[in-house]
């Protein structure tokens, strides 16, 4: 399985040097991208760094306007022209402001949107991916907000980009939550947890989660893609990601 990282872990390099932040990536051993911003370069000039690279595009993480309905419609338009021309499979919401909400009726707005972005996507022959973060796994009349989402919108329109990290973080179990979305989590976010009380982003297998068993249960239910990312490194990010990439190697993937 082909092994991508995301691109905001080395944000701070791409603001540098862009193009040559993607040459380290691929010197390291990935083979895919996600990106989180394009460094302001058209989408032909992309793609071809890219192909001269040998790197391919998962998904882009693009932020949208969702409750202004015109905005909305621009911004994807634009994204989803962009993607395409780039190669990328998905746009994928990496964050909506979410973690305040407590009913339905303040969650509805953001179903709709979310609905219109998948059917827009879908049109142009491109998947729509939701990212969640930890908030997403408070409840609303009981439910999780995150599956009160991908209820809300069915799995033609709209699949699961499920960050491991955030999910254990939450208290719950990665392997379990993964079974639950059999056949709509083409991508899984792929990071680590140190062992201390703050239970802080670590590089992969330098952490407590247990990633040989995650990894059996990801291929037999569809995964197309591992992404690693770590939002914060305690070390030099690019040596934060070789780590990972080393030791996702090591397990005979990527």
């Amino acid at each position: 399985m082909p092994v991508g990282i995301q691109l905001y872990t080395l944000r701070n390099e791409t603001s540098l040097d862009f193009i040559g932040t993607l040459k380290k990536v691929a010197e390291i051993g990935f083979q895919v991208v996600e990106f989180a911003g394009y460094g302001d370069h058209p989408a032909r000039e992309l793609k071809k760094v890219l192909d001269d690279l040998g790197l391919t595009v998962s998904s882009s993480h693009v932020n949208l306007s969702y409750l202004d309905p015109e905005k909305l419609k621009s911004q994807l338009a634009y994204q989803i022209e962009y993607n395409k021309e780039i190669g990328s499979g998905y746009i994928v919401t990496p964050y909506a402001p979410l973690d305040k909400m407590t009913t339905m009726t303040e969650l509805q707005p953001f179903l709709d949107a979310f609905r219109y972005v998948g059917e827009e996507c879908k049109r142009a022959g491109m998947g729509y991916a939701y990212h969640n973060h930890q908030f997403e796994f408070n409840k609303i009349d009981g439910k999780f907000i995150l599956d009160h989402i991908f209820e809300a919108v069915g799995p033609e329109l709209l699949q699961a980009e499920l960050d491991l990290y955030w999910v254990k973080k939450a208290g719950l179990d990665p392997k379990s939550y993964l079974k639950q979305y059999k056949g709509r989590c083409p991508l899984v976010h792929v990071k680590d947890m140190t062992a201390d009380e703050r239970g802080f982003f670590a590089e992969v297998g330098r952490g407590i989660i247990n990633y040989p068993p995650i990894f059996e249960i990801a291929e037999a239910i569809g995964i197309k893609y591992y992404l690693v990312e770590q939002d914060q490194c305690e070390r030099p990010p690019l040596e934060s990601v070789k780590i990972s990439m080393d030791y996702l190697k090591s397990l005979g993937i990527g």
